[in-house]
């Protein structure tokens, strides 16, 4: 039985495989984003979450485990400074990840792994008017138009008659 044994083995042997998820979670953190196969990007998506959360809490201890898996310094210093801002309104669910085919060399399918991009809330839109309201705005505006000075009205344009001494009726014949 293999109850309680979480994660994929991917026939690797248990050194190989965290060796490689290590570098995997490491690269991921420093670029934002990876391409890999399907199964192994589901499998990182389980170290990334659970290296989030430990930036999250954020106190020394975290960041000692978080040095214990990810390999750069640097690579600690960056998550544990965006980490905790950038995903402080959600909890989990931290990666996407997205298919993107198959490899052309053994046909493997092939996905992306990035980190997401937590928008702030948005505001709610103010809400409509309700149609006993739309009247009464369209009052107010033909009250705006009729409280208008004469000056400022719009008129049609006069048509231009052309002056005494213009040579614009050298065509016609004279009447």
């Amino acid at each position: 039985m293999r109850h309680g044994k979480a994660g994929i083995k991917l026939n690797r042997t248990g050194s190989h495989r965290n060796a490689m998820f290590r570098n995997m979670v490491t690269s991921l953190f420093k670029y934002e984003r990876i391409r890999t196969t399907d199964v192994k990007a589901k499998e990182l998506r389980r170290w990334a979450d659970h290296l989030i959360t430990l930036a999250k809490r954020g106190d020394l201890h975290a960041r000692r485990q978080a040095m214990a898996i990810i390999r750069e310094k640097q690579v600690v210093h960056k998550l544990f400074e965006v980490a905790p801002a950038r995903f402080a309104n959600i909890a989990g669910g931290y990666t996407r990840v997205v298919k993107v085919g198959h490899r052309p060399g053994d046909a493997a399918p092939v996905s992306i792994v990035e980190l997401v991009s937590v928008e702030a809330p948005k505001k709610k839109a103010k809400p409509k008017k309700s149609k006993a309201e739309a009247p009464a705005a369209a009052d107010k505006k033909i009250d705006a138009a009729a409280a208008q000075p004469a000056s400022e009205a719009v008129s049609p344009p006069a048509e231009s008659a052309p002056a005494a001494g213009d040579e614009g009726d050298a065509g016609k014949a004279p009447a």
